[in-house]
């Protein structure tokens, strides 16, 4: 039994990074993978493009309990220690407004860098490979595994927590951790479609239009997005919806009640609304009926419930609308109820919102308070982003930033500022 410096359990975007850090410092690296390759849940990331950081970077783009836990890894390898790595390993960044994804525009290519980089730094790679149980021992940890025994001197856990469990992220190492002595943050769904009550949402489908969503948690307006919204046959998706979604799901977990509203117009204030729909229906309708009179204001669907849902005949001659009906349509295209009941589950979800809590793994080093010699990186921790490639760079930032730290500890070997 061939004893590691640092082992690092899970082979995903945290966990490939970490096994690099570790082994440019001088370390004897490990990973260990249960699933039958590496790295499966960097391939669906920006739709298989892969947009792996951002310019914009701030701990407003963070959440969690304590979203300013991040600041001390990203004064480590942040933003530009990103782009300059990936740039070393072959990399050329193309930039559009701040979003970083790879020349190629092939998260294929992301990956097969990193693995290039654990293969040339003599990295050992065991798939297929599940932690049964992890005990403290003289020299560091021994990890029981289906298939063998293995010694290690410190040990990262970059296992992800939930979602899209069928590239890894299934919780199967959470009993593992908790037998350390950790704790988890319920776990819900981050960045994922919101389920909707109301029926009217079947005549929606299919439906992209620029809206502005604001969530309300027991009434009160809690967060806003704006953006290309997408009205499904279950309620509401698109990225607006997924930056407010954690919010959502963590309330429901909760027993809170939740609901959104949705402006269809929101380049306009409600006064401004009220004025146009005026023109429309009172000075420019002619023989149109009120279905005709929304045509090329908003989606001819979307017309069509709005009026609906205002209590107002589609054929009803525009000109004969009420004062009261009009302010009514008014209230639909700027403050559109929608009562949410529920999201779609983890398997849907682009990340998890929950995990360890911060406060029991050190801030620079990101070594566990009560554990010592575990590490941890990546959405295991109570960290997650928006959309925008701020997950990814977590998941970045924390694998170098415990590797290194994990392989000095071990080894006392500074990372070689060259190969």
């Amino acid at each position: 039994m061939t004893e590691a410096d640092v082992t690092v359990i899970g082979g995903g975007a945290a966990g490939l990074v970490a096994a690099v850090a570790a082994a440019r410092c001088g370390a004897r690296t490990r990973i260990l993978e249960h699933m039958d390759r590496v790295g499966k849940k960097i391939l669906s990331t920006g739709n298989g493009k892969c947009n792996y950081t951002n310019a914009l970077q701030g701990v407003s783009y963070y959440r969690g309990e304590d979203p300013a836990f991040v600041l001390p890894v990203f004064a480590q390898f942040g933003h530009e220690e990103t782009v300059r790595f990936f740039r070393e390993l072959g990399i050329m960044p193309k930039e559009r407004r701040g979003y970083f994804y790879p020349a190629s525009e092939q998260a294929a290519s992301v990956l097969e860098v990193l693995r290039m980089e654990c293969a040339y730094l003599g990295v050992e790679t065991v798939t297929s490979c599940a932690p049964e149980s992890i005990r403290k021992s003289e020299t560091g940890y021994r990890i029981q595994t289906n298939c063998g025994t293995y010694q290690t001197r410190k040990l990262i856990f970059a296992t992800g927590l939930l979602a899209a469990p069928k590239t890894g992220s299934d919780g199967s190492a959470f009993s593992h951790i908790k037998k350390l002595g950790h704790h988890f943050i319920d776990i819900v769904p981050a960045l994922v479609p919101l389920v909707a009550k109301q029926s009217c949402f079947k005549a929606l489908a299919g439906i992209r239009t620029e809206a502005c969503v604001t969530l309300y948690i027991d009434g009160r307006a809690a967060v806003s997005e704006t953006g290309e919204v997408q009205l499904t046959d279950y309620g509401i998706s698109g990225i607006p919806v997924f930056q407010i979604s954690r919010f959502a799901t963590r309330a429901l977990q909760e027993k809170r009640a939740v609901s959104a509203k949705i402006h269809f117009l929101p380049s306009l204030a409600r006064e401004d609304v009220k004025k146009l729909l005026a023109e429309r229906f009172y000075n420019y309708a002619h023989d149109k009926d009120c279905s005709q009179a929304l045509i090329g204001l908003c989606n001819k669907k979307l017309g069509d419930v709005l009026l609906k849902e205002s209590g107002i005949s589609l054929h009803l001659p525009a000109k004969q609308m009420s004062g009261r009906q009009l302010e009514r349509l008014c209230e639909a295209l700027c403050s559109f109820q929608v009562d949410i009941i529920g999201s779609k589950p983890v398997e849907a979800a682009q990340v998890c919102a929950g995990g360890i809590p911060v406060c029991e793994v050190e801030q620079e080093t990101l070594q566990s308070k009560l554990a010592p010699g575990v590490y941890f990186a990546g959405e295991v921790l109570d960290v997650d982003g928006t959309c925008g490639g701020y997950n990814l760079q977590w998941a970045w930032s924390s694998g170098y930033v415990s590797g290194v730290h994990a392989a000095e500890a071990a080894c006392g070997r500074k990372e070689s500022e060259k190969r």
